[in-house]
């Protein structure tokens, strides 16, 4: 939560012309609720099932950029079927600047909502020590800083678009 991988991805996608899913909006799109609302309807257990499932039906797709959720690639064996399905890249980045990422963000997250910018870092830590091990199984590593300017978020594709294209020439 926090990494921009919505923002990143995007615009990622237009780099490279392709297109782009976002996970959670291709589930409310499915299900006609939000994500919050699902997960508050059916309980964590079942929202996952849905999420798993969702991605496997857009792993299939081809010559696209998908954004998934922070927990996705920490349920069932969602990481392996990212990885076998095309590249994933983890941006990495530190609670603290993922704290100011999020206190800068429009977004409501109702996971967050009220706290202050002190008690989100220790409970983005306590969130990434228990994700980092599935985090680190993507096949790029991605490290990110602050990402709250335009100017941030541009040199950020850019990084990435060029470890892609270094890829490629290997």
């Amino acid at each position: 939560m926090g990494s921009g991988k919505t923002t990143i991805g995007k615009r990622l996608a237009k780099v490279l012309s392709l297109s782009f899913i976002d996970l959670d909006l291709y589930i409310e799109n499915k299900y006609r609720k939000t994500v919050p609302a699902l997960f508050e309807e059916k309980g964590e257990e079942e929202f996952r099932k849905i999420e798993s499932r969702s991605l496997r039906e857009v792993a299939e797709f081809e010559d696209v950029v998908i954004s998934t959720g922070g927990g996705t690639p920490c349920f069932f064996d969602n990481m392996d079927i990212m990885n076998r399905s095309g590249l994933t890249i983890y941006l990495e980045a530190h609670p603290e600047d993922l704290a100011d990422h999020l206190m800068a963000s429009k977004n409501v997250r109702p996971l967050i909502v009220g706290k202050s910018r002190e008690e989100l870092v220790p409970y983005i830590t306590d969130h990434l020590a228990c994700r980092e091990i599935h985090y680190r199984k993507a096949e790029i590593i991605y490290p990110i800083d602050r990402m709250i300017t335009k100017e941030e978020i541009h040199l950020t594709v850019r990084g990435i678009y060029e470890q892609l294209k270094r890829r490629d020439v290997e």
